[in-house]
């Protein structure tokens, strides 16, 4: 039983020594260069890149944000629409951002030809359902149905909590999709760019790194993220975010 403690102590002193390694506490990894923040903007036009939990440097985390919650994938691309308000409501009580002229074309109702529909030679009833319609065919009519929108389904993304805090809320122009920052990374503090997780390896081999349009649709909110950050500033990384909430820019590009 003695020998079976000392083993378990050794086991978690090592676990404890690459979380540490991992958040760059140790000394010996230096912070990425430190780059000056974007303007705040409803439109932003943001460095991407993407990750997925079966990543070597976040496997030890499993499939869990910096919250504590589950990763999240987007829905599928969308594609083309206009830049408008929150197309589909958003769960919770958002703050939908203030509206600015659009830079390009985005909508969530896709005008794409629709599938052909059979003409009833009978007595028949077929349904044919879109992403927002229903077209109904009864005795060689065609009727329009408008069926109720399914919210969308929001992917989980990485960010440096002083730039997007915990809870922002945006969407790509060129895909659609809507993605909310629930976590962050050694490798964004100090950094533009915004990490967005992907169900597979696969599907982050593909998406690569691309400078992309944003809508934000909610900004998040910075006390609240300095104050969930304060608690872990041991970590260099989120001790340069800590700086640059508290409005300490030259401290934060200063520290590596």
């Amino acid at each position: 039983m003695k020998y079976a403690r000392i083993f378990l102590f050794i086991a978690l002193a090592g676990i404890s020594a690459i979380l540490l390694s991992s958040c760059g506490t140790t000394g010996s990894r230096a912070l990425p260069a430190y780059e000056p923040p974007l303007a705040k903007s409803d439109f932003q036009t943001v460095r991407t890149t993407a990750y997925t939990h079966t990543e070597s440097d976040h496997v030890q985390f499993t499939n869990h944000n910096a919250l504590g919650g589950e990763l999240q994938a987007a829905g599928r691309p969308i594609h083309r629409a206009e830049n408008t308000r929150l197309p589909l409501e958003i769960e919770g009580d958002l703050r939908i951002a203030s509206y600015t002229p659009p830079s390009q074309p985005f909508s969530i109702n896709d005008d794409e030809p629709k599938p052909a529909v059979r003409k009833a030679t009978r007595a028949t009833t077929t349904i044919t359902t879109t992403t927002t319609r229903t077209v109904k065919v009864v005795r060689g009519k065609r009727v329009v149905v408008k069926g109720k929108l399914q919210p969308p389904k929001i992917g989980s993304a990485a960010a440096d909590w002083s730039r997007w805090p915990m809870g922002t809320t945006f969407r790509l122009l060129s895909t659609g999709q809507i993605y909310r920052v629930d976590d962050y990374g050694w490798a964004l503090a100090g950094r533009n760019t915004i990490d967005l997780y992907m169900a597979t390896q696969a599907e982050m081999n593909a998406w690569g790194a691309r400078e992309e349009p944003i809508q934000i649709l909610k900004w998040g909110d910075s006390e609240e993220s300095l104050r969930f950050l304060q608690r872990h500033q041991d970590y260099k990384h989120i001790r340069r975010m800590v700086l640059e909430l508290q409005g300490n820019e030259e401290a934060a590009a200063q520290l590596q």
